[in-house]
């Protein structure tokens, strides 16, 4: 037990690398992506403390060059997923009655051994495996993951230092139990701190986990499984199994344990995880925590006094900044009439300068798509659009799958609000545009509110401060993170607490102790230090 009340270090945002020509951190990091390019990994699965491996092996190629052969990991079943569970289950005890500060130390070691010694292996891990370029590796495997962690421990301290008040003669108090039972994490391809906070974030309240990293993603995920194990988190805490979701699902849903779900994925995977968890209630022992962040349909908006250039150079990152393959991505864009014509040189400036490649090159910008299944659906996508009186490709269009799968930057103009790429998440790099009439700003600001079930970020962009209050306001239900004069990407932890609502999430914002309090149940204790002795008041005398 603590002897003695602790001051963890303050948190804070580890500085971004910028990998300039000539620096050491782009010499080390070129040399670690030419080493991991050199070996098959062999990666196994991580439950109770052992490396657990199959017949059945399933091979990993980075999406920019799918010849090539990463390595293959090791593809479990019902069995494995049962495994896991025991074994978080059975790690339970020990770890809810190892003492907080032990907790927040291995994480904050994990947090330094991110930042320092494994920067660079993570980094090209998540670009070979997930086709990041280095600058969006950077900011997410290394940067934002060790954020997670430090920022993580200095919000399990503050939720412990939340008190009740005590009246004279009794003390109150309150304690933080982990939820009762296990954790599923459920995580996406496309950030690797993602990946590794979802699971991290429970077992730093002292829950066990297991943990379904996506298909794509394994390649990566292992990497944060060893720095965890380096970091000395203990057997059976985090359970790392590589199955299909279907497989893992029937498992996690039925088990009377399943005590809390943390997920970042699809709208459709979440809302079928959730009619499942209310269908098995009668099955649990406790209510299950849900907690999820899905898709977005993200916006940009433009006042007739918005800096032009500001809005070309947010249309390009927000949408193109690792292929669109961002929940927070801007997928559409309302634009004033009056702008238009000077947005639209900037943009085919920006449009011209991108190189698109694979990201061992680190003069390309764009790179590629995760998976032939996601190529397929955007080379599609732009194929009716090519197609449509409603629409029409300003630029890009073109994509190729010979070599990897590569979809060029795509703008596309509606010719009316409510065509389908307005409406519906693509999940790659095409945004479209609506031009719409000065005069009917407010109206067009109706058509962006109910246009989509989605409310996860968006950004405006305006000089005039009457006009910035005013659509702040009007556009108050439409984003859980909200941007001005900003793109609506790059939320940084312990600045601006992500998450949406709407179709887009339960908006639990995560890295805060928004999030860190769903994975924790509050007992609330009260010791009276003089018992009383009489049952009657003073109200039951008589004159």
């Amino acid at each position: 037990m603590p002897k003695g009340i602790f001051h963890v270090p303050v948190a804070y945002n580890e500085p971004i690398l910028q990998y300039v020509p000539g620096s050491p951190e782009k010499t080390t990091l070129k040399a670690t992506i030419a080493e991991m390019r050199r070996v098959e990994a062999d990666i196994p699965m991580y439950i109770g403390g052992k490396d657990v491996r199959t017949t059945k092996r399933v091979r990993m190629a980075p999406p920019h060059d799918i010849k090539h052969t990463l390595g293959y990991y090791h593809e479990g079943d019902a069995t494995h997923v049962q495994m896991a569970i025991d074994a978080a289950l059975a790690a339970k005890a020990d770890w809810v009655a190892l003492g907080w500060q032990h907790r927040a130390a291995i994480f904050l070691k994990a947090a330094e051994l991110i930042s320092g010694p494994y920067r660079a292996k993570i980094n090209a891990a998540t670009m070979l495996c997930q086709s990041k370029n280095a600058y969006q590796a950077e900011i997410d495997a290394a940067c934002e993951m060790a954020d997670f962690l430090r920022f993580g421990v200095q919000c399990m301290v503050e939720i412990y230092n939340m008190q009740p008040q005590s009246a004279k003669g009794i003390w109150n108090y309150s304690e933080y139990r982990p939820l009762e039972g296990f954790i599923f994490a459920l995580t996406p391809f496309n950030f690797t701190s993602i990946a590794g906070n979802l699971p991290a974030a429970p077992a730093m309240m002292g829950n066990t986990v297991v943990w379904k990293p996506s298909k794509t993603a394994v390649y990566s995920a292992q990497v944060l499984m060893e720095i965890f194990i380096e970091a000395g988190l203990p057997a059976g805490v985090i359970n790392m199994v590589t199955c299909p979701g279907p497989v893992a699902a029937d498992v996690v849903f039925a088990h009377p344990d399943f005590a809390g779900f943390h997920f970042t994925g699809s709208t459709g995977v979440f809302n079928t995880v959730w009619k499942t968890i209310g269908e098995n209630i009668p099955k649990y022992k406790t209510y299950p925590r849900i907690v999820g962040e899905t898709g977005g349909k993200d916006f940009i908006f433009a006042h007739p006094t918005a800096n032009v250039k500001a809005v070309a150079t947010a249309i390009t990152r927000g949408a193109f900044e690792y292929q669109g393959q961002k929940c927070s991505a801007a997928s559409r864009a309302y634009i004033p009439a009056s702008i238009w014509n000077e947005l639209k040189n900037y943009i085919d400036n920006d449009m011209k300068a991108i190189k698109m490649g694979p990201p061992e090159d680190f003069t390309n910008f764009v790179n590629a798509v995760i998976d032939e299944a996601s190529f397929n659906k955007l080379a599609a996508t732009i194929d009716a659009a090519q197609a449509s009186a409603d629409a029409e490709v300003l630029w890009g269009g073109g994509y190729d799958k010979s070599v990897g799968y590569f979809i060029e930057p795509t703008i596309i103009l509606a010719k009316k609000p409510d065509y389908t790429t307005m409406l519906e998440e693509l999940f790659g790099p095409i945004l479209t545009l609506y031009i719409y009439d000065d005069a009917k700003l407010e109206e067009t600001l109706d058509v962006l509110d109910q246009t989509s079930f989605y409310a996860l970020t968006g950004a405006i962009f305006a000089h005039d401060r009457y006009a910035v209050e005013h659509l702040t306001t009007r556009l108050t239900n439409c984003a859980g993170n909200f941007y001005i004069n900003d793109k609506p990407t790059g939320a940084v932890v312990g600045q601006q607490p992500f998450g949406g609502s709407r179709a887009s999430g339960t908006n639990d914002k995560a890295g805060s102790v928004f999030n860190l309090l769903r994975w924790v149940s509050v007992r609330t204790i009260k010791e009276c230090f003089v018992s009383p002795t009489d049952f009657t008041y003073p109200f039951m005398g008589e004159i």
